[in-house]
C-alpha cells in the first residue's frame, strides 16, 4: 500500500455519511483542530509540494461555505495548551519555506476570502534574493494585513542530521534576521522537512518558542506533542475535493504514554510502537494503522485503550509515517499520526 491509500479506503466507506453530517452544519464546540501545510501555489513543475490553483481556490470555497472557522495558527495552540474548547471543525492554515506564489496567487485570494494564515521563513532563502522567492517587503505586506510570521531555520537545514552547536548557530541567525526585519520574534516554529528528535525539540525550547510542528498527518489536539504538532501536507496528488474534505473534517485521536517517545530512530530499529486511546474514545472498534512503508499494519490491543504495532522489518533511512484512523460519529474520522526518522548510515 502507498503512502495516504488509506484515504481512499477511508472515503469509499464514508463519504456519504460525511456529506450528510456536513450539511447539518458544525457542532458547538471541540477539542482538536485540523492543521493544513502548503508550500508552492500554480507551480505546476512541482507536484509534490504544489497546489494547482483550482485545487486552492476549491479549498477556499470549501473553508468559506460556513461549516468551517478557520482560526490563526497561535489561537488555536493557545486554546489547545489551555484547555478551552474550539469551534467544530476548527482549522489552521500553513505555508511553508517562503516561495513568490504564496504572495502572488495565495495572499490574494486568502486576503479576499478573510482566512488568516501562519507562513513559516527560512530566512537564508530571503536574505539571498533568490529567484521565485520571497522579498521581506511582500512578507512585511502579508504580516501588516493580519497573518503570523514564524520560524523555519535559516537555511532548511536536516536538523536531526546537524550537531546541536550547529542547530543553535541556524536558530540565532533565523531569529536575528526576522527581529531586524520584522521587529519581533515568532513563538511558532515548523521543523524543515518535519524531521526532529528529543535532542532537536529541546533546541527549539531554549530559545523561547511555545509550539512547533512536524510534517505528519494528524488533528492537533491537547493530548498532542507541543513541539511535535502534525498537520496535513497538502500536494497536486492529494488536494481533490473529497480528500480534502475528508481531512478537515477529521477529529483527533487522543493518545498518551506514545512509545516511542523519541520519533528519531537512532538505537532501536524496528521500534516498538504502542499508545494508549485516551478514555473519551470508549472502544477501539474499527481502528487500523497504516505505515508508508509496510501499508496496512497489524495492531494487537491489550486491555480497552492500549495499543500495540511491531513492524516486520527495520524501517528505511529518513523518514517514514505511521497514521492510525477509527471511523467517528456522523460519518467522520478520528486520527492519529507521527513521523520516524532514521538516520542514514
Amino acid at each position: 500500500m502507498q503512502p495516504h491509500d488509506f484515504f481512499r479506503q477511508a472515503l469509499a466507506l464514508g463519504t456519504l455519511a460525511l456529506a450528510t453530517a456536513i450539511s447539518a452544519g458544525p457542532s458547538l464546540s471541540a477539542d482538536s483542530a485540523a492543521i493544513l501545510m502548503y508550500h508552492r501555489f500554480g507551480e505546476d513543475g512541482f507536484p509534490s509540494t504544489n497546489v494547482r490553483i483550482e485545487q486552492f481556490e476549491d479549498h477556499i470555497r470549501t473553508l468559506t461555505s460556513g461549516r468551517y472557522t478557520v482560526l490563526p495558527v497561535a489561537e488555536i495552540v493557545a486554546a489547545l495548551r489551555e484547555g478551552r474548547d474550539l469551534p467544530d471543525r476548527t482549522v489552521g492554515i500553513t505555508i511553508d519555506d517562503a516561495y513568490r506564489s504564496v504572495y502572488t496567487e495565495a495572499f490574494p485570494r486568502l486576503k479576499a476570502a478573510g482566512l488568516p494564515f501562519t507562513l513559516f521563513i527560512a530566512t537564508d532563502s530571503v536574505d539571498r534574493g533568490l529567484a521565485g522567492f520571497l522579498t521581506w517587503d511582500q512578507i512585511r505586506e502579508m504580516r501588516d494585513a493580519g497573518n503570523d510570521v514564524g520560524a523555519h531555520s535559516a537555511s532548511h537545514l536536516h536538523m536531526t542530521e546537524a550537531s546541536a552547536e550547529t542547530n543553535r548557530a541556524e536558530m540565532t541567525r533565523s531569529l536575528q534576521r526576522l527581529k531586524e526585519e520584522l521587529g519581533t520574534t515568532p513563538t511558532l516554529f515548523a521543523y524543515p522537512y518535519g524531521e526532529a528528535s528529543i535532542a532537536v525539540w529541546n533546541v527549539v525550547r531554549e530559545f523561547g518558542f511555545t509550539t512547533a510542528f512536524g510534517q505528519h498527518s494528524g488533528t492537533a489536539h491537547a493530548t498532542s506533542q507541543d513541539f511535535y504538532l502534525p498537520r496535513f501536507a497538502l500536494n497536486e496528488t492529494y488536494s481533490d475535493s473529497e480528500n480534502f474534505t475528508l481531512r478537515i473534517n477529521t477529529r483527533a485521536l487522543p493518545v498518551a504514554d506514545v512509545t516511542p517517545a523519541d520519533p528519531e530512530l537512532r538505537h532501536r530499529n524496528p521500534p516498538h510502537v504502542g499508545f494508549t486511546v485516551g478514555p473519551s474514545i470508549p472502544s477501539l472498534l474499527g481502528l487500523a494503522c497504516y505505515h508508508s512503508q509496510f501499508g496496512a499494519v497489524d495492531i494487537e490491543q491489550l486491555g480497552t485503550h492500549r495499543v500495540e504495532i511491531r513492524f516486520p522489518a527495520p524501517l528505511e533511512a529518513g523518514r517514514t509515517r505511521l497514521n492510525c484512523t477509527k471511523p467517528a460519529e456522523e460519518g467522520r474520522w478520528y486520527w492519529y499520526g507521527t513521523q520516524f526518522y532514521v538516520p542514514a548510515e
